[in-house]
């Protein structure tokens, strides 16, 4: 688990590229939009490998300190790899329990009207690598998420036009990524009904100003704001409205937690339900882990988002969770999306110091100490910590 070969960007060389080529925010119906950013793949060493094959790739923390994350430092999440599919080729078929089976094109979806919303995407196996004892999957540790701007139409609006019998009551998605072998099982999923004509679901075609790029989910992905990634289906290729939930290994194996907190030792089988919404959670961006820094106005910030409502509050421990101070939060809240937190430290005793962070959202859920053992290593919300010295 390393990161890339290239010598990675310092913060000050990406963030001086990225004002160079990205332009300056503008508030678009108090939504912030960007500009096309710098043509740069996930190959140019800003980014950790977890798995090269296919890729899995990692954002370093530092870059988690922006309301938007830039496409070319976004993670990279994938069970089988892009398939070889072009904008003029692809499809986007709609059957099963509807009035109207459907086969639309890219320029089919834009005359539906076209909205755009921050959302937080997040691995639902995010911080896997905390849990203990070790879960198998990619080794997360805290940036497999990124907050991005996304464009597109609702996907209420095109099954309003197509028409959904009574009867359905989950949505399963396909798309045109295949498994390398035939044994391997297809990567099958489905969401309830009610999630899927929920206003802020979006098919999307754009990410932070851009066409959605191959490496996350283009031409087309669903976006499902406040639920983990695994519901964010990359290049759809089929929608199929149906009674039941879907089959299939990812389904109704993976992607999979206990009702009730389990004991790690136990290996029997216990009730189970699908992964969906995120937990509330925080994580700090800087300082980073390890660092040696001189007495002085130091600036303690990270992101903070929660999976229904928003966050309210987050705090700071300078003592490993001894005491707790209040950050202050910034931007607009929005939900579905995180907020930027700072916490100001005036750094005057030298020694060794132990920065947590924790959030609190509407609802009054508290990011906790740590998170309850599963076997698949999801949702990983436990109080963020890193180490630092004042010398």
């Amino acid at each position: 688990m390393s990161e890339l070969p290239p010598e990675p960007w310092s913060r000050r060389r990406f963030l001086k590229n990225l004002s160079q080529t990205v332009g300056a925010l503008a508030l678009v119906g108090g939504i912030p939009e960007i500009g096309r950013a710098a043509e740069l793949t996930q190959s140019d060493g800003s980014l950790i490998v977890r798995l090269s094959r296919p890729q899995d790739l990692e954002t370093p923390v530092e870059y988690l300190d922006t309301s938007i994350t830039p496409n070319p430092v976004f993670f990279v999440r994938s069970h089988f790899g892009p398939p070889a599919i072009t904008k003029e080729e692809w499809r986007l078929e709609f059957g099963g329990l509807v009035d109207n089976s459907r086969s639309l094109n890219l320029d089919d979806l834009r005359k539906f009207e076209i909205v755009s919303l921050p959302a937080t995407l997040q691995c639902s196996g995010n911080g896997r690598a905390f849990f203990h004892p070790t879960v198998p999957g990619v080794q997360w540790y805290r940036g497999a998420v990124g907050n991005a701007l996304w464009r597109g139409v609702r996907l209420r609006d095109v099954l309003k036009s197509i028409g959904t019998k009574s009867a359905a009551r989950h949505m399963q998605m396909r798309g045109y990524d295949s498994a390398p072998m035939p044994t391997t099982p297809s990567f099958t999923r489905s969401i309830p009904i009610e999630r899927a004509l929920d206003p802020s679901t979006l098919l999307a075609f754009e990410m932070n100003g851009e066409p959605l790029p191959l490496l996350h989910g283009g031409p087309l992905r669903l976006v499902v704001p406040g639920w983990a990634g695994d519901h964010w289906y990359k290049w759809l290729r089929r929608i199929d409205l149906q009674e039941k939930e879907a089959d299939g290994f990812y389904m109704q194996t993976a992607y999979r937690m206990p009702v009730q907190p389990i004991p790690s030792n136990n290996a029997a089988s216990a009730p189970e339900i699908p992964v969906t919404v995120n937990p509330v959670k925080s994580l700090i961006a800087r300082p980073l882990e390890g660092s040696v820094m001189l007495p002085g106005d130091h600036l303690v910030s990270g992101i903070a988002f929660t999976g229904v409502g928003h966050v309210v509050n987050v705090e700071v421990s300078l003592d490993g969770g001894g005491s707790w101070n209040r950050a202050e939060l910034e931007g607009k809240e929005s939900e579905g999306a995180w907020q930027l937190w700072r916490y100001r430290w005036q750094a005057s005793a030298k020694g060794a110091y132990a920065i947590a962070a924790r959030a609190t959202d509407s609802a009054g859920r508290v990011q906790p100490e740590v998170t309850s053992w599963n076997h698949g290593g999801y949702l990983w919300n436990g109080i963020d910590q890193v180490h630092c010295e004042i010398a």
